[in-house]
C-alpha cells in the first residue's frame, strides 16, 4: 500500500480528467469558437464596413488593399493603412439594399424638389 498502489493511482486520475473535461469546455473551447468568429469577420471585411482597431480608433473602411492591410477613413480627408490583424472589432456592415433605398429616395425627394421650381 505505497505510493505506487493502483487503487490510490486511479483515485486521483479520475478527478484530474475530471477538472481537465470542465476546464476544457468552460475556458477552451470559447476561447477557439471566438478566436475562429474573429478570423472570420477579419476575412469578411468589405468597403464600408465600420471597424474598431487595436488602438480605439473608429473609422470606415475605405478600400481593402491586400489579405493583410485595409484603409480606413477615421475622419473627413484622413485615411491610414491598418493592418487587419489589429482591427478588434466590426461595429456595423452596410446594408447595400438599404443604401439603395435611401439613395432613390433622395433622387425621388431631389426630383420633386426641382419640378416645384
Amino acid at each position: 500500500m505505497g505510493i505506487f498502489d493502483p487503487q490510490s493511482q486511479l483515485s486521483f486520475l479520475i478527478p484530474m480528467a475530471l477538472i481537465f473535461v470542465v476546464f476544457y469546455f468552460l475556458t477552451i473551447r470559447p476561447q477557439q469558437r471566438k478566436a475562429k468568429e474573429h478570423k472570420t469577420k477579419l476575412e469578411a471585411l468589405r468597403r464600408g464596413d465600420r471597424v474598431v482597431t487595436g488602438g480605439g480608433i473608429i473609422g470606415t473602411v475605405a478600400r481593402v488593399e491586400n489579405p493583410e492591410e485595409v484603409t480606413v477613413d477615421i475622419a473627413d480627408g484622413v485615411r491610414v493603412r491598418v493592418v487587419r490583424s489589429t482591427i478588434t472589432n466590426v461595429l456595423a456592415k452596410p446594408d447595400p439594399a438599404a443604401a439603395r433605398e435611401a439613395a432613390k429616395q433622395r433622387e425621388e425627394a431631389r426630383a420633386k424638389a426641382e419640378t416645384k421650381d
